[in-house]
């Protein structure tokens, strides 16, 4: 019997970039490696033609979105500032209609337990299945961020990492991107190894 033609796992994934912003650089626990694991995420999200929506939070007073990610950004389906916490907003919650599939999207950015978690909330109350990527979250106390995910998940979000994700997108080593992924996935090898102990060090807390 012939092997199915390969085929991903996820029909419907999306990626959300919470409020990575200048403004936040020197307050964030570990902000430089949210940054390297969100490059390697969008990286991945542009192989596999994945949609990125991006915000900020009140862009004039705490600044534009880093300047490292926006290289990466320049596809992104909306790219909104807002006053409210969640990124669950009308100028991107209109591109996933109530009738449509559900999605399931990747959250990455700050604060875990501010911005994150209500967008989190939001989306898994509108139907979505929400994957927290655990080494690309963070927030200005450390001790914050496992007490957030813990509510996430019970709450129903999946609490995963960068390279989980992307191999679960992809769900099959056939697919013609697969060994671009795994080139990502080694050159950005280091970077994913110091962002893991950096930020997942207190792992058996989440």
């Amino acid at each position: 019997m012939a092997n199915p033609s390969p085929q991903r796992r996820f029909q419907n994934p999306a990626v959300f970039v919470c409020d990575i912003q200048e403004g936040f650089r020197p307050a964030i626990f570990e902000f430089d490696k949210v940054i390297k694991t969100t490059i390697k995420l969008l990286r991945a999200a542009s192989l596999l033609s994945i949609p990125t929506y991006v915000t900020t939070q009140n862009r004039t007073r705490l600044g534009n979105t880093v300047a490292e990610l926006l290289p990466h950004l320049q596809t992104a389906v909306a790219d909104a500032d807002k006053t409210r916490f969640s990124m669950w907003i009308p100028s991107i919650s209109s591109h996933f209609p109530p009738e449509g599939p559900r999605a399931q999207v990747a959250i990455v950015g700050i604060e875990s337990h501010i911005c994150v978690t209500q967008t989190a909330l939001d989306l898994i109350s509108a139907g979505h299945r929400v994957h927290i990527i655990a080494d690309a979250v963070s927030s200005c106390n450390r001790e914050e961020v496992p007490i957030a995910l813990a509510r996430l998940r019970a709450a129903g979000a999946v609490i995963t990492t960068s390279e989980s994700w992307i191999y679960e997108c992809m769900g099959d080593a056939g697919i013609d991107e697969f060994r671009s992924m795994v080139k990502l996935v080694k050159e950005t090898g280091p970077d994913t190894k110091a962002s893991m102990q950096g930020l997942l060090g207190g792992v058996s807390k989440i």
